[in-house]
């Protein structure tokens, strides 16, 4: 016990301190373990596997890090809150109708799971439901980032129901579900170094659910 308190407080300082090697170390562990969690599965990855990936032992993981759920904290939340934070501000344009921003919301969504790959779909394969299970407040920051760019997607179609541009016959929460769907499931396939870019599938995608949600003169 002491053993791990002494850890615990040299990981504290450490990271107070901001050094540039200690920072470049914590940044690989991220990239090895979410890389892991994508093969393997976030529950059947161990802390010794990561630190193997990483060339360290299990012992000195501790010094960077205090468990894996850690490490998928840090691989996480600063998208999260990059995606919240382009929503809002595509949500108030001005100068663009509700498909045009629409478009482009689900575009920043694409984009992010390429740029960012593996670490959203590790979020979206495993442990989405499980972090809606949590009662920590990392989780209900979590759960309550994807609701709200859920509600901002949501709000965009009601605008546009609202304005005579998509069909009024649809349920919100079907096109939503449906919506997602598609986006979301790409984790089962999606490769960023594929033959398509993620920009091109956010374009196939739109093109798809919009000629069903267009309403037609």
């Amino acid at each position: 016990m002491e053993h791990a308190s002494n850890i615990a407080r040299r990981r504290k300082l450490a990271l107070t301190e901001g050094n540039p090697d200690y920072t470049a170390k914590r940044e690989e562990l991220v990239e090895v373990a979410t890389k892991l969690f994508k093969e393997q599965g976030f529950k059947s990855t161990t802390l010794s596997d990561i630190a193997k990936g990483a060339g360290i032992d299990r012992a000195t993981i501790y010094y960077y890090v205090a468990s894996k759920d850690e490490l998928f904290r840090e691989a996480i939340g600063g998208i999260l809150n990059a995606n919240i934070t382009r929503a809002e501000q595509i949500l108030r344009i001005e100068d663009k109708g509700p498909r045009e921003k629409l478009e482009e919301l689900l575009e920043v969504l694409m984009l992010s799971y390429a740029e960012n790959y593996p670490n959203m779909y590790v979020y979206i394969q495993e442990l989405m439901h499980d972090v809606s299970r949590d009662s920590s407040p990392w989780a209900k920051l979590m759960v309550k980032q994807t609701a709200r760019f859920e509600k901002i997607a949501m709000t965009l179609i009601t605008q546009g129901v609202e304005q005579g541009v998509f069909r009024d016959d649809i349920p919100l929460r079907i096109a939503i579900n449906g919506l997602f769907g598609m986006f979301n499931w790409t984790h089962r396939w999606f490769d960023p170094n594929g033959k398509k870019t993620a920009r091109e599938i956010a374009e196939a995608f739109c093109k798809i659910f919009f000629d069903g949600l267009m309403k037609t003169k």
